[in-house]
């Protein structure tokens, strides 16, 4: 059984407070078991002015985490925070570990950290949770796959760094105060672990009732769909161009993307379109996979979480609740970004949680006599149960 219980502060410029808060939360009756670690996640500014360093030299477990533009939990939401869940257990063990630099779409380092991690142990590891650096020439769909071959289908589940930055060039992970442009971090659970997973992306009725099926892809560039180009197909949906020839608000029209395989569909977010027509993706858009075009804004985002929240809570949330939400769905939502994180709390006021905003979301998708299969995700909020 796992415990899990959460802190927060805002005091990023005064160190001494803001590891003085967080350490009363904690001692606030909460009594850390055999083994813990805690989860953080926080604005990048707690990086540079000292708070994660000290924060981490203060505590008794080991940390991991990363930079996010936002998170929640029970006690509170907003923007410059930072947030920390302490998982505590005596039945299960928690692992740490860290890549080296990764510089390319190369096993080697995640290889190497495996080795010194559950390559050791007998037993195999329950889950997986991951904090990947964002990396412009390292897919989510690479990490996904590359750490499924090593672990031996591990489910993992975890983020990408994200930061408030428009370039993103603050988004780091942090493992026991340091923090990292290019290493990869995960915490492994061992014992009696059976978490459950969820992910709302975009409802059916968002989406434009014309299917397609992918002819044509490279990689994460999908280059045409039922024999045609991907701008001929989507001006052919009725969506427009602009003056310069380009689809407009590409980025509010997501692929819902069936692998026919009989696992649960994903989302793919499109970047832009080439002059050839073709669209890069957030993700890998295999050949022979069926797709349609989703639709998603603000009132969307709030209708998926939602139910989405709902149906994690009647599953029997309550020893705790893990949730990352793509920054996207954030942005989605205006001026009134915060309703997703204020639906998070209203939903699961009686349950530990901890959700903050990733630049990509790995979660692993249910398929035939519930079998698990590690995916990367856009624009979609992912749920753990433990």
């Amino acid at each position: 059984m796992i415990r899990i219980f959460s802190a927060h502060t805002s005091e990023i410029d005064d160190v001494q407070a803001a590891v003085a808060g967080i350490t009363a939360q904690l001692d606030a009756g909460h009594r850390p078991l055999k083994n813990s670690v805690g989860l953080v996640s926080c604005y990048a500014e707690f990086i540079e002015s000292g708070v994660v360093a000290a924060l981490a030299g203060a505590l008794p477990f080991p940390v991991a985490g990363i930079t996010t533009i936002a998170a929640a939990s029970n006690g509170g939401q907003g923007e410059m925070l930072l947030f920390l869940t302490v998982l505590s257990s005596d039945d299960v063990e928690f692992v740490l570990g860290i890549t080296d630099p990764i510089s390319g779409e190369d096993e080697a380092p995640l290889r190497a950290a495996w080795e010194k991690t559950g390559a050791r142990r007998p037993d195999k590891a329950a889950l997986m949770l991951s904090f990947c650096p964002l990396l412009f020439n390292v897919s989510g769909d690479f990490i996904v796959d590359a750490w499924s071959a090593i672990t031996g289908n591990v489910p993992n589940f975890g983020t990408l760094a994200v930061d408030h930055n428009r370039d993103y060039h603050e988004a780091r992970t942090i493992l026991n105060g340091e923090a990292y442009r290019d290493r990869y971090v995960f915490v492994l659970l061992y014992g009696d672990v059976k978490p459950r997973f969820f992910i709302g992306g975009i409802r059916e009725e968002k989406a434009f009732r014309e299917k397609g099926v992918v002819t044509a892809s490279q990689g994460n560039q999908l280059q045409a769909v039922n024999g045609i180009s991907v701008a001929d197909y989507l001006t052919g949906l009725g969506l427009t161009k602009d003056e310069k020839g380009n689809i407009k608000g590409i980025n509010a029209y997501p692929f819902i993307l069936d692998y026919n395989d009989g696992t649960q569909p994903v989302i793919r977010v499109m970047f832009a379109v080439t002059p050839d027509g073709s669209a890069v993706c957030g993700g890998k858009i295999p050949v022979g996979a069926t797709l349609t075009v989703g639709i998603i804004d603000g009132d969307e985002v709030l209708a998926t979480s939602t139910a989405i929240l709902n149906k994690a809570a009647e599953a029997g949330a309550e020893k705790g609740v893990l949730i990352f939400s793509c920054i996207g769905r954030f942005l989605s939502q205006g001026y009134e970004n915060a309703r997703e994180m204020e639906k998070a709390r209203e939903a699961l006021k009686n349950v530990p949680f901890h959700l903050c905003y990733s630049g990509g979301e790995l979660c692993p998708v249910y398929g035939k006599d519930d079998t698990l299969t590690n995916r990367s995700h856009n624009d979609t909020m992912v749920i753990c149960l433990l």
